[in-house]
């Protein structure tokens, strides 16, 4: 049975809490002025702050010696600037520098184990999620199914729809397109990175919301060599997208490795299809070691280069338990199709 649009989102709320997410509530403090979500800077102020003095403490300490109790006021002011100004994805890769003091937004998973604290430092990351997710100062009565929210940064947003009550894909594509003002500043390109529409039976993704021009691509698994997903033994058929990849570790591994802004200034998710094929691959190979053969069909048009590039980036990082590299070099060989 297809479950109703509000017990999905408990579904998959429960299901996020339970791979190390943490709920918050939208609230408003009239007496301090604050609110969990900052429409004006588009973060969770708290759980930024919370974030940098537990993995940055005592950077946060020489740049309390510059601002003193403004210290949370200027650090957020100067993060909303560099993430409107430079984008999400180049903060959370590159951090931020201010008054001589460099800051991470977001510690990635080490390559290696030789560096032990690497790996305390990616464990403090914090993932959160806000449902019913009020985002517009212009327009505060708008919400959202979900935000979803690295360290107090918001990188992902999803509306959900259900069969059940007559809704599909298409209601959830047409929410982002006809009911979510693009000039907002949590919608622009480069703020959040990637929207998702959700149905019980199909996902639909764009990194780029331009209101009736928005263009959304499919993130399904296929099924029997056609479109859609197959069936899930306990659940409704996309549950691989709460299940799999919004999952922590992989969510770190689509900023670190996959998701892409290019010069063109056109942001680039993986398809399902290029993340599955990838990952399948490192780790066959990371547990085959070299020398192994592989054919992967790919539809015309389907992205074969980004999937390419992507593996080669990776395999060129990939180290095996004793932390020894893999593969000392790469080799891409791609033969044209023109005669």
């Amino acid at each position: 049975m297809t479950p109703l649009e509000k017990d999905l989102e408990a579904i998959i709320e429960q299901s996020l809490i339970n791979r190390g997410y943490e709920k918050r509530t939208q609230t408003y403090d009239d007496e301090k002025r604050t609110q969990t979500y900052d429409t004006a800077r588009c973060l969770i102020p708290k759980d930024v702050i919370q974030f940098i003095q537990r993995t940055q403490a005592e950077i946060w300490e020489q740049l309390k010696q510059h601002h003193g109790d403004a210290t949370e006021t200027k650090f957020l002011n100067y993060l909303a600037s560099e993430i409107t100004s430079r984008g999400t994805l180049d903060v959370l890769r590159n951090g931020i520098k201010t008054y001589g003091c460099t800051f991470k937004l977001v510690y990635f998973q080490p390559n290696s184990s030789r560096n032990p604290e690497l790996q305390t430092l990616y464990e403090q990351n914090s993932f959160t999620i806000l449902r019913q997710f009020h985002y517009s100062k212009k327009t505060p009565n708008h919400s959202l199914d979900w935000g979803i929210f690295l360290n107090g940064i918001p990188i992902f947003t999803a509306e959900l729809k259900n069969n059940f009550t007559w809704q599909d894909i298409q209601d959830a594509k047409e929410e982002y397109c006809k009911q979510r003002d693009s000039t907002e500043p949590l919608f622009t390109l480069g703020r959040c990175l990637c929207h998702f529409a959700i149905a019980p039976d199909e996902v639909e993704i764009t990194t780029h919301l331009q209101d009736s021009k928005t263009k959304f691509l499919p993130f399904n698994k296929g099924h029997k060599q056609g479109k859609g997903n197959p069936p899930h033994p306990t659940s409704c058929r996309t549950a691989y997208l709460w299940e799999e990849i919004w999952q922590p570790d992989s969510v770190l591994n689509l900023i670190k490795n996959f998701i892409q802004l290019t010069p063109e200034k056109r942001l680039i998710f993986p398809r399902y299809h290029q993340l599955d094929a990838v990952r399948k691959l490192l780790a066959d190979a990371l547990a085959k070691g070299v020398g192994q053969r592989y054919l992967i069909q790919h539809s015309a048009g389907s992205g074969k280069s980004n999937t390419i590039a992507w593996l080669s980036h990776q395999l060129k990082n990939l180290f095996d338990p004793n932390d020894q590299r893999v593969f000392n070099s790469i080799i891409v060989i791609q033969r044209s199709q023109h005669r």
